[in-house]
């Protein structure tokens, strides 16, 4: 599982016109998903992303995590994370998971952030439009 995790002052999702997806302060993640991964490393994720520190305190360092701060979590899939861009110019997602193997693990992974924080998501699958006001910019990379 990998995931990329911004901090953002807002975000949106958009599939078609129309916004199915919206949260003022948190978190964006895009996630994706390979095979062999397992409900145990999507709970942990799930917790670290919780409980990440990329939250400012009031001597502006990183001390607060997006449960501290009373903040949402925006999930998009994103099966492009696994794209191997190293040979040739057309990045190979041999190694992402397929759609049938990773909608069950995108779902249990919204229910697992759901135990910490409110969720918002895009749709699976869909063509999706992300509007993002990025803070800081503060952006991390989860892989287990």
């Amino acid at each position: 599982m990998r995931c990329v995790i911004q901090r953002v002052r807002e975000a949106s999702v958009t599939v078609n016109g129309e916004v199915v997806g919206e949260i003022g302060r948190g978190l964006l993640v895009l996630c994706g998903f390979t095979e062999g991964d397992s409900d145990e490393k999507i709970a942990w994720v799930a917790g670290r992303i919780a409980k990440l520190r990329v939250f400012t305190d009031e001597n502006d360092k990183l001390n607060y995590s997006c449960i501290d701060v009373k903040g949402s979590v925006l999930v998009v899939s994103n099966f492009t994370l696994y794209g191997d861009c190293l040979h040739g110019n057309r990045p190979d997602f041999g190694k992402a998971a397929k759609g049938e193997v990773s909608r069950p693990m995108y779902e249990k992974f919204i229910s697992e952030l759901q135990k910490y924080l409110p969720v918002r998501t895009g749709r699976f699958g869909e063509h999706m439009e992300l509007k993002l006001d990025i803070d800081g910019p503060i952006t991390a990379v989860l892989e287990k």
